[in-house]
């Protein structure tokens, strides 16, 4: 009950996911990543145990094809999953297994993989995988929630969709997005709407790492012309 899209910049090397599905809080259970190591998504059936598993392998150095032969030997319900991984050399691999409902699979491209279960049909990976073509000249983030919006629009899950999520990680050795939308009626929309209320941000942080000299995001964002608007403080209450 879930589609995903996983990637990386052959160019940058950049590698990141975009998720969405029917249960709520999708982005704290199936993807898992880490700067200079790769991404994964373990879904369908989630093993979050063995998430952190494969995660570790990664981060050990692991080729994406070692990690999913090693998973399905230490999973004894491996045919209930769906696994798709890309390593930090841009190593692919990716599992359906039988026991995955229909409409389940995936497929490989050049750079990504589009993989999912419980779909209106492969119409959904079609949507997908044409939002990928078709936007190269989009940033890679915004490429992965676009792919994520042709699988939606392409007919995504036909119960539809509760919780969507995206993370990514660029050449500065931490997580540069990480944002989520853990329960909505139509939670790539809502993705969508903090994604581009946090995006111009993105260099922001990744340069503050570096120069804690920067103006506050508030200050950083004027300069450059940005509106946002921000939370209001709560209003103190009335003594009787």
């Amino acid at each position: 009950m879930t589609f995903t899209i996983i990637a990386r910049d052959g160019n940058s090397g950049d590698f990141g996911l975009c998720i969405a599905t029917g249960s709520p809080a999708v982005g704290s259970i199936a993807p898992f990543g880490a700067p200079g190591a790769g991404i994964l998504s373990y879904q369908s059936v989630v093993e979050p145990r063995l998430g952190k598993v494969a995660l570790g392998l990664l981060e050990a150095g692991y080729s994406a094809e070692k990690v999913l032969s090693d998973m399905q030997q230490m999973d004894g319900n491996w045919e209930y999953r769906q696994v798709g991984i890309i390593d930090a050399r841009g190593g692919k691999a990716v599992f359906s297994g039988k026991h995955n409902r229909h409409w389940a699979g995936h497929r490989v491209g050049s750079d990504y993989i589009a993989f999912g279960n419980l779909l209106s049909g492969e119409k959904t990976i079609d949507g997908i995988c044409d939002a990928w073509e078709s936007n190269r000249g989009a940033s890679f983030d915004e490429r992965l929630l676009l792919a994520i919006e042709g699988g939606r629009d392409a007919g995504g899950q036909p119960e539809g969709q509760t919780s969507a999520a995206i993370v990514s990680y660029g050449s500065k050795g931490m997580t540069r997005v990480n944002l989520r939308c853990d329960l909505a009626t139509e939670p790539i929309a809502e993705l969508r709407r903090i994604f581009d209320w946090f995006a111009p941000l993105v260099p922001y942080y990744e340069d503050l790492a570096d120069n804690p000299t920067l103006p506050r995001h508030k200050e950083w964002l004027i300069e450059r012309g940005i509106k946002r608007e921000f939370g209001k403080p709560p209003q103190p209450r009335q003594s009787r």
